[in-house]
């Protein structure tokens, strides 16, 4: 009973999802963008055509301001960038989807992973470490094995029960066959880190008084994404989550949602992110693919609409969108120029908790099952420095820079005072280098401005015989005269306060 467009060009029919324009001279403004080859039907034995492509709008005005952010879009390209600066690398000998961090990147992932940190040990989480793979079984029980097998990296087996299947001649068919049966015991890079979560809040006794309890993990999951899907560190292969599982009581629920929006709100504010509006996926009460009690579900998303509506945020309800064990809530987060990336989840979990036969001990002194929540700030790492860098342009905030100060010297006799600055600040925390080429004072300016360094420090005759510094910004340019203690005390306070 689905309905299918068609599309009638002369006598030329096909199938076309639209949206379609009457005739061409609804088209007032566009433009061709490119123009490329293509074989006849996808097939190279066919006569090879050309593919023109192009855009268009309503009118002039509209047409200039996409024109203007695909062009600002290819300047803040944090693939570009991210080899420009040099803070990552993929390699075809590594595998595609698999990023290289190389150091300048992992300072920015390390800052990210110490920033969060930091806020969870506030919040009271335990940190916990997971291994990289896992049984099959345990995956079996979550229910991501086989359901989820096309999205996962192959499972594997061990190597005695490799032997003996070769001994036995079996094929490769066999051998996945066994697999997914459990006739063989394989097993398999971890693709969520909440299974291992939950064997380690199984591994003892629970109270009500011990709940709710808090385990937080950067941890590294792989999922099997096609080629044509990968894109930078976007979207990857392999990836690190801000990953944190709680455990709690039905009474507890709200609190605990309120606890990580707040998160989330912080995090992003500290980043200067504060376009964000929130997506609130709610169950279909009509449909009959949800788990768990309806009343439970009933408080749930009333505990997360209250949660969102004391954030003080826009947010929308979407009916139906819920996943089939538990209501959650997405940040869709707005960059500089109008994308929308979806970062931060909170979602509510009726569903593993059953299936592992979790419990902790009422005050009634019977069991009683734990409701999970699943927590992510940043969702991926590798996601959230991906935007960051365009975001930012790769001119990062002086507390998440690479390398915050730059100290320059006029010339060669004044090395020894442009090295002396340099471990100055170094001693004090701060990260800082020495440009001591032969180089004119313009170039390494230049250079230091290409490098996107926040802070630059000429040295000189005359600041050496005062103990200053000239001092340089990125974007504010010269900023005059200071005495080296000067500087140091108010980029220290700028890094402390994690300053924009």
């Amino acid at each position: 009973g689905e309905e299918i467009s068609l599309f009638k060009n002369g006598e030329f029919w096909d199938l076309c999802a639209g949206p379609h324009v009457g005739r061409t001279g609804n088209c007032k403004a566009f433009k061709l963008m490119s123009v490329a080859s293509a074989f006849y039907k996808g097939d190279s034995d066919n006569q090879q055509l050309q593919r023109i492509y192009g855009t268009c709008f309503k009118n002039k005005t509209l047409l200039t301001e996409h024109l203007e952010r695909l062009e600002e879009a290819k300047k803040r390209d944090h693939r570009r960038l991210g080899r420009e600066l040099g803070l990552f690398h993929f390699d075809e000998m590594v595998g595609q989807g698999l990023p290289l961090w190389k150091p300048k990147g992992a300072i920015i992932r390390r800052q990210l992973q110490d920033f969060i940190a930091a806020e969870l040990d506030k919040q009271g989480y335990s940190q916990v470490f997971t291994p990289h793979i896992g049984k099959l079984d345990l995956y079996r029980t979550s229910g991501h094995f086989p359901y989820y097998e096309e999205s996962q990296y192959p499972p594997f087996a061990e190597r005695e029960a490799l032997k003996k299947l070769s001994e036995d001649q079996s094929s490769c068919g066999e051998l996945m066959n066994f697999l997914r049966t459990g006739d063989v015991e394989g097993f398999m890079l971890k693709p969520m880190n909440c299974p291992h979560h939950i064997r380690i809040f199984a591994s003892d006794h629970h109270s009500y008084r011990d709940l709710p309890v808090r385990l937080a993990e950067f941890g590294t999951v792989y999922r099997w994404e096609q080629s044509g899907e990968l894109g930078g560190i976007t979207r990857t292969r392999s990836f690190t989550q801000d990953d944190a599982h709680l455990f709690c009581t039905p009474e507890q629920l709200g609190p605990e949602i309120q606890g990580c929006l707040g998160l989330v709100k912080k995090v992003f504010g500290s980043l200067g992110m504060s376009d964000y509006t929130v997506r609130l996926s709610l169950r279909d009460p009509d449909s009959s693919k949800y788990v768990g009690d309806p009343a439970n579900w009933d408080k749930a998303e009333e505990a997360l609409r209250e949660a969102v509506e004391t954030l003080g945020v826009d947010y929308t309800e979407e009916p139906g969108e819920a996943a089939f064990y538990g209501p959650k809530i997405d940040f869709v987060v707005k960059d500089v120029i109008g994308r929308e990336w979806q970062l931060g989840t909170v979602q509510v979990d009726y569903n593993l908790p059953e299936r592992f036969d979790l419990s902790y001990i009422g005050s009634d002194n019977k069991p009683h099952r734990p409701v999970m929540i699943h927590r992510a700030p940043f969702g991926s790492l590798e996601r959230f420095v991906g935007l960051l860098i365009e975001h930012f342009e790769g001119k990062f905030p002086v507390w998440l820079a690479p390398e915050q100060v730059r100290v320059l010297s006029i010339s060669e006799k004044h090395n020894s005072y442009a090295s002396e600055v340099a471990q100055r600040l170094a001693d004090t925390g701060v990260r800082a280098s020495s440009d001591l080429s032969g180089d004119k004072i313009g170039a390494k300016i230049r250079l230091a401005r290409l490098d996107r360094i926040p802070y630059m420090l000429v040295t000189g005759a005359r600041e050496e015989e005062s103990q200053s510094v000239s001092v340089r910004h990125r974007d504010r340019e010269d900023l005059g005269t200071m005495t080296l203690n000067d500087f140091v005390s108010q980029v220290c306070e700028e890094i402390r306060n994690r300053s924009l």
